[in-house]
């Protein structure tokens, strides 16, 4: 599966976003899609994470109640429903997908075999 994030973008402090992360092929509603993201000099860290169905989400601690994960699986496309931003959410925010489902791995980036090309989120103070 080839995936293509956007919509990202500059916003300030308090703003939103939505970013979109389209799939390529007709078996998308097969996978678990994650979102990622990385700040300049930091490693990776897991966002949010849904499962095939869109019956079960994942969060950070950190975006809890702030951002939401969805999928439409007709679109093949998974969202980030990004609300309250704070500048410390400034980073690269990257799509994932993986066909497994381990419960205990999904906020690991080894879970997933596929990722985007990521796009950036500014959040201004």
């Amino acid at each position: 599966v080839q995936l293509q994030a956007s919509g990202g973008g500059l916003v300030q402090a308090g703003g939103s976003l939505r970013l979109s992360c389209a799939a390529s092929g007709r078996t998308f509603s097969s996978y678990v899609m994650g979102w990622f993201r990385q700040a300049p000099r930091k490693e990776r860290e897991f966002v949010a994470a849904i499962i095939r169905s869109g019956g079960s989400t994942y969060y950070a601690d950190s975006v809890k109640g702030r951002f939401t994960i969805s999928r439409d699986n007709a679109k093949n496309t998974v969202y980030l429903q990004m609300n309250s931003l704070k500048p410390e959410d400034t980073a690269v925010y990257y799509c994932a997908a993986d066909r497994s489902l381990i419960t205990s791995m999904i906020r690991r980036p080894t879970h997933y075999d596929y990722w985007g090309q990521g796009t950036l989120v500014t959040v201004s103070s």
